[in-house]
C-alpha cells in the first residue's frame, strides 16, 4: 500500500491506497488553524493526526507529501523555525513583488523563471522579510516551502543537508527555473540579501529517504496543483480549473511557457513536463461570503442562483474578497455593480456571486489559451466542483465543455500515485482506474455576462 497527503491551508488529509489500482483502503483527516501565518509545528502535529486516523504508515510501503505552494518556512543552522510561515495567501509581501518585478523588469523575470513576482510567491515574501525583519532574515540558513518541510520531518529532520523537494514546487519560488533545471541563486540572493541551503530537487519518481524509524520510503512530494493533475489523470487537451480556498487554472503540456504579463505562472509538473497556471486568491469562500450574506446554506445558494437568468439581469460581483493575485490587485476589495430594484433579491445575488468566482476563472482560460495551451475540456475539482450551480454554470462562462469527477482527494490521490511510482520505479507514474462516476455538462457560451464583468471588473480601486 502506498500514501498520499494533502496538507493545504486549512486541513491536513491523508489517503491510503492499493499501489496496483488506486483503490482506496482508509484515509484520515485533521484541521489547520487560521490565518496566512503559520507556525510549521501545527502542521506536523495535524499530520501526525491525519496518519493516526488513517491506520498509519506500518504497513505502508512509500508515502508522499502534496501541499500547499509558496510557504516561506524560514530553517536557522540548527534546523529551527526561525518564525512562522509566511503562507500564499498573506498579501503584506505585495510592495515586495513590485519592487523586485521593477528591479529587474517583468519580461527578464519571466524568460529567467517563467513567472513574474507577486505577493503570493516565496521571492516576495523573503524581500519582505528582509526588509522588515533584518534580523530573521539574517538568521535564515535554509529556505523551504511547506511540503518540503513536513518530508524532511518524516524523514527525521536529520541535517539541511537532507532538505527536498520536486519541481513542482520549486517552480513556485521564484528562484528556480523550469526551462534550466535549477535554482537561480542570484535571485534568491536579491530577495533575502544572502545566499542559503535550497531543498534538493529531485528526479520524478525518485526516492528521497525513508520515514525515521522504519523502511516506508519517501517520495519527493509535489505542489498541490501538480499532485491534483497527477490525481486526476489531466492529459494535454485537459485544462483543470481546482476551486478550492483558491481558486486555479492549469494543464500540462511539453513545454514551458514565460508570460511578462505574469498572468500565467510557467510552473513545472510532477512527471518531468511543465504546467502553465493561473491563479486567483478568490474561489470557494466566495459562495459561502454569498451564503452568509443571504443568511442561507450552500445547497440553498446554488437553488436561488439556478433559479436567476444568465447574468442576474446585470448584477455582477467582482469578487476580490481578500485582495487578488491575478489579477495582482493585493490591496483590492470586492464590489457590486448593477443593483436595482429588480436585482435587489436572493436569487440575482446568489447568481452573480458564482458568475463572478468562474469569470475570474474564465479570464485565467483565456490568458493560458493566448499562450498557446490546448484546452478541449475543463476537468472541475475542489470543494466549489460540489455546487450544481457552479456544474451547470461553468460550461456557459467558461465557453469549453466541462467534466466533473467525483468528489474526491485529489492532491492526496496524486501524492498516493507519486508514491506508488516511486515504489514501481519506471518513467512514468501507474496507470490507475479512472474514478467512477464523472459527470458531463455542456451549454451554450454567454459572453455577454464575461463582457459586463469586465466592465464591472475595471471599475474596482484598490484601497491603499
Amino acid at each position: 500500500m502506498v500514501a498520499g497527503v494533502d496538507s493545504s491551508t486549512q486541513s491536513c488529509k491523508v489517503v491510503v491506497r492499493d499501489a496496483a489500482d488506486g483503490a482506496l483502503v482508509r484515509e484520515g483527516k485533521a484541521s489547520h488553524p487560521d490565518g496566512t501565518e503559520v507556525a510549521p509545528a501545527h502542521w506536523l502535529s495535524a499530520l501526525g493526526t491525519a496518519l493516526e486516523e488513517a491506520g498509519g504508515l506500518a504497513d505502508v510501503a512509500a508515502v508522499s507529501v502534496g501541499g500547499q505552494q509558496h510557504g516561506m518556512v524560514c530553517l536557522d543552522g540548527e534546523g529551527e523555525v526561525v518564525r512562522p510561515a509566511l503562507l500564499w495567501n498573506d498579501n503584506r509581501s505585495g510592495d515586495a513583488a513590485r519592487e523586485l518585478t521593477e528591479e529587474l523588469g517583468a519580461e527578464r523575470w519571466a524568460a529567467a523563471v517563467g513567472l513574474v513576482p507577486v505577493a503570493s510567491f516565496t521571492v516576495s515574501k523573503l524581500r519582505w522579510l528582509a526588509a522588515h525583519e533584518p534580523g530573521n532574515a539574517a538568521r535564515t540558513a535554509a529556505v523551504a516551502l511547506p511540503h518540503d518541510w513536513l518530508t524532511w520531518c518524516l524523514g527525521g529532520a536529520e541535517g539541511l543537508e537532507a532538505l527536498a523537494t520536486d519541481r513542482s514546487d520549486a517552480s513556485g519560488t521564484g528562484y528556480w527555473s523550469p526551462a534550466e533545471g535549477g535554482y537561480r541563486r542570484d535571485l534568491l540572493t536579491r530577495a533575502l540579501g544572502h545566499d542559503a541551503v535550497l531543498p534538493r530537487v529531485a528526479a520524478p519518481g525518485e526516492a528521497v529517504g525513508r520515514v525515521a524509524g522504519g523502511d516506508t520510503l519517501l517520495g519527493p512530494g509535489a505542489g498541490d496543483n501538480a499532485a491534483a493533475a497527477l490525481g486526476v489523470g489531466a492529459r494535454t487537451g485537459d485544462v483543470v480549473v481546482s476551486i478550492g480556498t483558491s481558486g486555479t487554472v492549469f494543464a500540462v503540456t511539453d513545454r514551458p511557457t514565460a508570460d511578462p504579463t505574469g498572468t500565467v505562472a510557467g510552473f513545472a509538473d510532477a512527471a518531468g513536463g511543465f504546467l502553465p497556471l493561473v491563479a486567483t486568491l478568490n474561489a470557494a469562500r466566495v459562495l459561502e461570503a454569498a451564503a452568509r450574506l443571504l443568511g442561507v446554506g450552500l445547497d440553498e445558494l446554488s437553488e436561488l442562483a439556478l433559479s436567476a437568468p444568465p447574468g442576474a439581469d446585470g448584477l455582477v460581483l467582482v469578487p476580490y474578497l481578500e485582495g487578488e493575485r491575478t489579477p495582482a490587485r493585493p490591496e483590492a476589495t470586492g464590489a457590486l455593480h448593477g443593483l436595482t430594484l429588480a436585482t435587489s433579491t436572493p436569487a440575482h445575488l446568489a447568481r452573480a456571486a458564482v458568475e463572478g468566482l468562474l469569470c475570474g476563472l474564465a479570464d485565467g482560460l483565456d490568458a493560458m489559451v493566448a499562450l498557446g495551451v490546448e484546452c478541449h475540456r475543463v476537468v472541475l475539482v475542489g470543494g466549489g466542483a460540489r455546487s450544481e450551480a457552479v456544474r451547470r454554470i461553468a460550461p456557459a462562462v467558461l465557453g469549453r465543455p466541462v467534466v466533473v469527477p467525483p468528489p474526491g482527494e485529489y492532491v492526496a490521490d496524486g501524492a498516493a500515485r507519486q508514491a506508488a511510482w516511486v515504489l514501481a520505479g519506471g518513467q512514468e507514474p501507474p496507470e490507475w482506474p479512472a474514478a467512477q462516476g464523472t459527470r458531463s455538462y455542456a451549454s451554450a457560451p454567454t459572453p455577454e455576462v464575461r463582457e459586463r464583468y469586465a466592465g464591472a471588473r475595471e471599475l474596482v480601486v484598490d484601497q491603499r
